[in-house]
């Protein structure tokens, strides 16, 4: 077997500056704790190069260099960075294993095949600093037939670093004791003897390690021979697509947040592409000042990788149902799905772009609002309103492009919904429909600008209005005679001396009129 170890120096560093990529250059340096008990946990290079070093209190740190950038360790961008870099693995490899924070394992076996060339693994270890990358990390690279040793390879520059098979012995020997992290009552025990490196230790006998040094010193004299008992075990759970930033200072507007709402969102579309999945549900927490949270869930019509679209969904969102508090962090969840795909035809029309198809629905969800988007589907009945809303699919593109049809004109019909009541205005008395020459109509609601259904947007009636000059029908409807939800219309098409076309209907149940559509 060989195994390569995927490791990010500086972790809680680089996933920081993997979630605010403006620092990359600055002199910023990671801690914990507060106050004056805070210390420096990691520190960027430009801060090291002012003497900034790993375990320093803050006020030191920023005694050496005043303009230093202080950020706290932050457990939400930690764990997404660890999930990038299991997923950067991934790529490569479906067998990986997450070890501690910021070092994956992988099986490489074979894979120098999908490389050909005189570089061989070397090659392998390249296209994964480059899948690291490509999520924001900075990583190494150590291929070996075991995790210690290709652990320890990451660890030794160049990256990557290549251990071929039976050399792992001769790799350990130079490299000095501190670099298997044994405890320091061990280290000063062996420093004592004299033993500063792998090689060194190696060449002491076995049993006389086990007798003075105990398990601990024979499970670190079995290391520096280069035998490892540990097996590489992969990882079977589902990844979760999570993105978030712990913030500095409270937000009290949307502006600000919408900086790093973007970010963060471009993060975890970069990892959702990198599967081939897009976002169909969006679910945003935000931690409140001073220890309150809120959920939120957005639902998308069809799954996105638009980032311009998220961002949109997130700001209609907050602004109509702003935050309670300030804001003090956030954490996106998405759940992914396989976006729509379209099959290429060489003599029939184009299909639709499924990803302009899942841009225009997403935006067409965040201006119209939740419920309004879908296309209509008849249910089983004869009652013309009845209908219901399914998700939208487009149809396929047929084989061949169909010959246009030759025709004096089409004849639509805007239907209305809900039906327009009338008054039916009679010259006389009787049955209207016996004396149509004879009757008026005229729209009971009037056909200025109303209020919605929702009462949020505008609707707009028409009016119709005037003397039928022919009339059409009737068309007789019955639904469920037998019981008591029966339904009795008589339907007829008229013209009026207005010019309108119309189709319109009298209900048997009550003898009321109304005016089902427009014909345009």
């Amino acid at each position: 077997m060989r195994i390569a170890c995927l490791l990010a120096p500086l972790f809680s560093l680089a996933a920081r500056l993997r979630s605010e990529p403006a620092l990359m250059r600055e002199p910023v340096v990671i801690f914990e704790g507060e106050g004056q008990m805070a210390r420096v946990v990691a520190a960027a290079r430009p801060a090291r190069q002012a003497g900034v070093q790993a375990g320093m209190s803050l006020p030191q740190a920023r005694g050496l260099l005043p303009k230093l950038i202080a950020r706290g360790r932050d457990s939400e961008c930690e764990r997404a960075a660890q999930s990038a870099l299991q997923e950067a693995a991934e790529t490569l490899s479906p067998h990986v294993e997450d070890a501690e924070p910021g070092c994956v394992y992988l099986d490489v076996s074979g894979l120098d095949r999908l490389f050909p060339g005189p570089a061989g693994e070397s090659d392998v270890g390249r296209a994964a600093l480059s899948a690291a990358a490509a999520q924001g990390l900075a990583a190494r690279v150590g291929i070996a037939a075991s995790k210690l040793a290709a652990r320890l390879a990451a660890r030794t520059p160049p990256s990557p670093r290549i251990v071929l098979p039976g050399e792992e012995r001769a790799f350990l020997a130079p490299l000095p004791l501190e670099r298997m992290d044994p405890p320091a009552a061990l280290l000063d025990t062996l420093s004592s003897w004299g033993i500063r490196t792998l090689g060194e230790l190696a060449r002491l006998p076995v049993k006389k390690v086990t007798t003075r040094l105990g398990e601990e010193g024979q499970r670190l004299h079995e290391a520096a021979r280069g035998v490892d008992r540990e097996i590489l075990v992969p990882r079977r759970e589902e990844p979760i697509y999570r993105e978030g930033l712990v913030l500095e200072w409270p937000l009290v507007t949307l502006e600000p947040f919408l900086y790093y709402a973007e970010s963060a969102l471009e993060r975890l579309v970069r990892r959702l592409e990198s599967r081939g999945l897009g976002c169909r549900r969006l679910r945003l927490s935000l931690q409140l000042e001073p220890e309150g949270f809120e959920e939120r869930s957005l639902e998308l019509p069809v799954a996105t990788g638009e980032v311009k679209t998220l961002c949109t969904l997130v700001r209609l969102h907050l602004e109509e149902q702003p935050p309670r508090a300030p804001l003090v962090g956030f954490t996106f969840t998405a759940d992914p799905d396989r976006p729509r795909t379209a099959q290429l035809s060489l003599f029939g029309p184009a299909e639709l772009s499924p990803d302009r198809v899942a841009t225009t629905l997403a935006r067409l969800a965040t201006r119209l609002g939740p419920g309004r988007l879908g296309s209509p589907r008849p249910e089983d009945g004869h009652r013309p309103e009845r209908g219901q809303r399914a998700d939208f699919a487009p149809p396929p593109a047929p084989d061949f492009r169909p010959a246009p049809r030759r025709g004096r004109g089409l004849l639509g019909m805007r239907v209305l919904r809900p039906a327009l009541p009338l008054e039916v205005i009679v010259e006389g008395e009787g049955d209207p429909s016996a004396r149509w020459e004879l009757v008026s109509l005229r729209t009971l609601v009037p056909g200025e600008a109303g209020t919605g259904e929702s009462g949020e947007r505008p609707a707009r009636r028409p009016q119709i209005e005037g003397a039928v000059r022919v009339a059409s029908g009737p068309w007789r409807l019955e639904e469920r005679w037998w019981g008591s939800e029966a339904l009795e219309r008589d339907y007829w098409d008229v013209e009026l001396s207005s010019g309108v076309l119309a189709r319109i209907y009298r209900d048997g149940t009550n003898g009321e009129w109304f005016a089902d559509g427009l014909y345009d």
